[in-house]
């Protein structure tokens, strides 16, 4: 059973992998091809038994993938739209309102994944920088641009809220 699961994981990775690639390079010549599944080989071979954790089942589950979409939808088209406006108001304004300071943001997450996920969803999020995880807390500590209260309750609904309820329904 071992020696399945094993393979199984590096099939995973090699798909997802050479699926990247084939997208990356967006060409079908031999070379081409050749080249990117000995990469992907090579790299899948070397990284499958930290790239998937837990069962290779879970992962191709497609409702884990829809809501995986439904984040990537949200997080590209309305986080970060909403997020660069606000910037670019600020920088546009003659007064640049700023009321920076780092806040302790609170998260509901169990899985590592999923807790690396929201704190880089907020630092790829202009005006938001994580600067820490803190796991005994169970905590990010952010940097924002704009304090609207330090209270951590009102720094989840405002900051990683939004990203944490997509991120929980496909990384846990």
């Amino acid at each position: 059973m071992r020696g399945g699961r094993k393979a199984s994981r590096f099939l995973l990775v090699f798909l997802a992998l050479y699926g990247l690639w084939l997208l990356l390079v967006s060409t079908v010549r031999f070379d081409e091809l050749v080249v990117g599944a000995a990469a992907c080989l090579l790299i899948s071979y070397l990284t499958s038994a930290i790239m998937v954790y837990g069962g290779v089942k879970d992962k191709l589950n497609p409702v884990k993938w829809f809501w995986a979409l439904a984040y990537l939808a949200y997080y590209w088209f309305y986080a970060e739209v909403r997020a660069h406006l606000d910037v670019i108001k600020r920088i546009l304004n003659p007064r640049m309102p700023l009321k920076p300071g780092i806040v302790k943001v609170p998260y509901h997450l169990k899985s590592d994944c999923g807790i690396v996920c929201v704190a880089n969803s907020i630092t790829n999020t202009p005006g938001t920088v994580t600067v820490n995880v803190d796991e005994a807390e169970r905590v990010y500590y952010v940097h924002w641009i704009w304090v609207v209260s330090p209270d951590p309750k009102v720094c989840w609904e405002k900051i990683s809220s939004g990203f944490e309820n997509y991120v929980r329904r496909f990384l846990g």
